[in-house]
């Protein structure tokens, strides 16, 4: 049984659908083993403690930069004995030390079709911004592997929604988290502890379809 450590920010509305897939049966190999979260008193915690999972804080202002902040995560994720982590609305961007400790192994929710609207600066409502800034017909959401790049790990899983044309930000976030996110984050997430997901000349491929 694989540990899986999330690492939240905020509200944890991706945690929530981890955690009901999880009560459902349908994450198979693996358990929710502990969250971490970058700031006290996130709602995520409370929605952790309600699943008795054990919960962690590692308030990112109490460390002066980026490099010491992502060192105490790394040793925390080791002292769990991470399997998998996932990355959901976890809002900092961690240095290399532990996507080098970690590869393969980090997994990220996007809520974008990769490569488009993504990067550094990319994040909540502003990726639904410049999607109906730019005008596209379709958007979506992307499962992907963490690596040093902001948004530029192994594609694992994408999914997509029909944009209307009276969306506001705020609606087809919505439409994305509902239809795309919180279905796949947890199905990709069954698929690495079922050891399906492989990597080949960097890409990410599922066995067994």
């Amino acid at each position: 049984m694989k540990n899986i450590v999330v690492l939240v920010s905020g509200g944890g509305t991706n945690l929530q659908a981890l955690i009901d897939s999880q009560a459902r049966g349908e994450i198979n190999g693996g358990k929710i083993s502990c969250v971490i979260s970058s700031k006290e008193g996130a709602y995520a915690l409370e929605r952790a403690e309600k699943a008795n999972i054990p919960t962690v804080v590692i308030p990112r202002k109490k460390y002066s930069d980026n490099k010491t902040y992502s060192e105490a995560i790394l040793a925390e994720l080791d002292r769990q004995k991470a399997d998998l982590v996932v990355l959901a609305g976890f809002m900092i961007i961690l240095d290399e030390c532990v996507t080098k400790a970690y590869p393969y192994r980090i997994i990220n929710v996007h809520p974008a079709l990769i490569p488009s609207f993504c990067g550094e600066g990319f994040y909540g409502l502003k990726v639904h911004e410049k999607a109906l800034e730019y005008g596209v017909k379709v958007s979506g959401a992307t499962i992907h592997f963490v690596n040093e790049k902001a948004d530029a790990g192994a594609i694992i899983l994408q999914g997509t929604v029909n944009v209307e044309n009276d969306d506001t930000p705020e609606v087809l976030q919505r439409r994305i988290m509902e239809n795309v996110e919180w279905k796949l984050l947890p199905k990709a997430v069954s698929l690495f502890c079922e050891d399906r997901i492989f990597i080949k000349d960097g890409k990410a491929y599922v066995s067994g379809k």
